[in-house]
């Protein structure tokens, strides 16, 4: 290929059309070979610029031994699953996806499931295809008036919480990263995991796999649900522990369920939810229509012709740079500012609404990087695929969360000063760090305190009274324990007053210990922060 051209594999049945941002460019040469794998696939990488999938072909390690040139790979949807990020990250290759493109298509498919389940229209079909008119077992119940559970409320578990409001559903929502201010505009309310589940009549779950949703409706969640309810998975199979489903389904205590994905895909054939006359199941639909096929196709080709033309990694999951940014040069940086968040975060509590960071130092054109780190470390446990500093901005955005950032003259003693502030439904919290020379990070302030403690590992935010008993009585619960004090610092602003501790240890707490914490007289708070 000649200079400012680009050959791009299509690997999957991806919608021509939608890719006229590619096909319309003479820049670009679109080389279509559907169904490749393994070796005809590698080879078929090996010459490409970019390659662009959906969820048939698999990227994998071996598929990119030899991607010497491969720029980008594209994913026509929202999740990566089917392809070795590590692999690509390791490569440098960025990781683009396309996630707008089939909100509604899914949660116009969550609606027709449930309609289909609420008033037994596969089973009425199949009866009526039998020859047969039997109106008394397909009795059906009304959506009117019924409480709807949504475990996730971000695109697709907004939109179907706009759809059943207009059912007349109630709308009770589980999601930790939903303001209320989201909340109010979606007119749901907000309640635990373990609220949703015991009051929904019916529950949908709209979150991604990860390693903190996995099993996430499992045996005990199930237990806790209404007898007779229904339940709904179009998000990613794993979400909900499909054993223990199948248990509730055999005994009715869950009246019916409606599944589009599975924990193995496709299903096997001899699995027993094929069986089970109370099931819906459909071979993983969300993004099939002609519609959502479109718009992810002119989502990820306009995301690809702006990474190869532009530079702009604005759509990649994995990408380790923004705006031009030589990302190594400042990793001490982004590292500290990325811990922040996840400090901060933890310290404000409840539903963010607002992250601002304040930076002084000597990288004042990677301001933005260093916000999108600290927000991708508040936004850790969000959901809808990995969070970094190509992402974060815009999930937050998408959250309803407001971003701001400020550049600030003077470092004081230190070679970079980094304060994030965050604001949450519940509280607020301003924890600032700082860089000594190159990397000897330090966190240096947490609201009006002062402190210095390394910002790594396993760290204990203590509000207590400044009183000479509590880190007696502190340092006994954590020898209880079994645990290790790496660093035990209480800073104070009047004595006799309140103080403020932080004890870095050398292993997670268990919630029996935070609770014996907890427990402590002069003890207002506790919180457990992973670094």
């Amino acid at each position: 290929m000649s200079p400012g051209r680009f050959r791009v594999l299509v690997a999957d049945a991806i919608s021509l059309d939608g890719l006229a941002p590619l096909r319309d460019d003479p820049r670009f040469e679109l080389v279509s070979k559907p169904g490749l794998k393994g070796e005809d696939l590698a080879n078929a990488i090996a010459d490409a610029d970019a390659v662009l999938v959906r969820s048939a072909t698999r990227i994998t390690r071996e598929s990119l031994a030899r991607a010497d040139r491969l720029k980008a790979i594209g994913r026509a949807g929202v999740g990566v699953d089917t392809i070795d990020v590590d692999a690509a990250t390791e490569r440098g290759i960025p990781v683009l996806t396309a996630p707008e493109g089939n909100t509604i298509s899914a949660a116009e498919l969550t609606m027709a499931l449930l309609l289909a389940l609420a008033r037994k229209v596969p089973g009425a079909d199949r009866s009526m295809k039998a020859g047969e008119w039997d109106k008394k077992s397909f009795t059906g119940t009304e959506l009117h008036g019924k409480t709807l559970g949504l475990v996730g409320a971000g695109r697709i578990g907004g939109e179907v919480a706009r759809r059943a409001r207009g059912f007349g559903m109630r709308v009770l929502v589980y999601d930790p990263f939903l303001n209320a201010e989201r909340a109010r505009s979606l007119d749901v309310e907000t309640a635990p995991l373990d609220e949703v589940i015991e009051r929904a009549d019916v529950i949908s779950v709209h979150v991604p796999l990860t390693d903190a949703t996995r099993n996430l409706i499992g045996a005990a969640q199930i237990a806790r649900m209404k007898k007779g309810v229904l339940l709904l998975n179009v998000a990613r199979g794993g979400v909900v522990d499909e054993q223990a489903l199948l248990a509730a389904l055999q005994s009715q205590h869950v009246a019916g369920a409606a599944m589009d994905v599975f924990e193995i895909e496709p299903l096997p054939a001899d699995h027993p939810f094929r069986s089970l006359p109370n099931v819906v199941l459909t071979p993983h639909l969300g993004a099939s229509t002609s519609e959502a096929q479109h718009s992810v196709a002119i989502e990820i080709a306009g995301a690809v012709r702006a990474a190869l033309v532009d530079g702009d990694l604005s759509r990649a999951v994995n990408a380790p740079s923004l705006g031009g940014v030589d990302v190594q040069r400042v990793r001490p940086t982004l590292d500290l500012a990325q811990r922040l968040g996840v400090l901060g975060a933890a310290v404000a509590g409840g539903p963010l609404r607002s992250l601002e960071v304040r930076y002084s130092g000597s990288h004042p054109n990677g301001l933005r990087v260093i916000t999108a780190a600290a927000a991708a470390g508040a936004l850790t446990h969000v959901g809808g695929g990995a969070v970094n500093v190509v992402n974060a901005t815009k999930l937050a955005q998408s959250r309803g969360i407001r971003v701001d950032q400020m550049q600030q003259e003077g470092s004081g003693p230190y070679g970079e000063v980094i304060e994030v502030r965050v604001a949450s439904d519940t509280g607020k919290a301003r924890v600032a760090g700082a860089l000594l020379g190159d990397s000897h990070e330090r966190i240096v302030r947490i609201d009006d305190y002062p402190v210095s403690v390394t910002p790594r590992g396993n760290l204990l935010v203590i509000h207590n009274a400044d009183a000479p008993h509590v880190i007696g009585l502190v340092g006994g619960v954590l020898a209880k324990a079994g645990l290790f004090v790496e660093e035990y610092q209480q800073a104070r602003r009047d004595g006799g007053g309140d103080a403020l501790s932080l004890v870095r240890i050398d292993r997670p707490a268990s919630e029996e210990m935070l609770s014996e914490l907890r427990a402590i007289r002069d003890v207002h708070q506790v919180q457990a922060v992973r670094l």
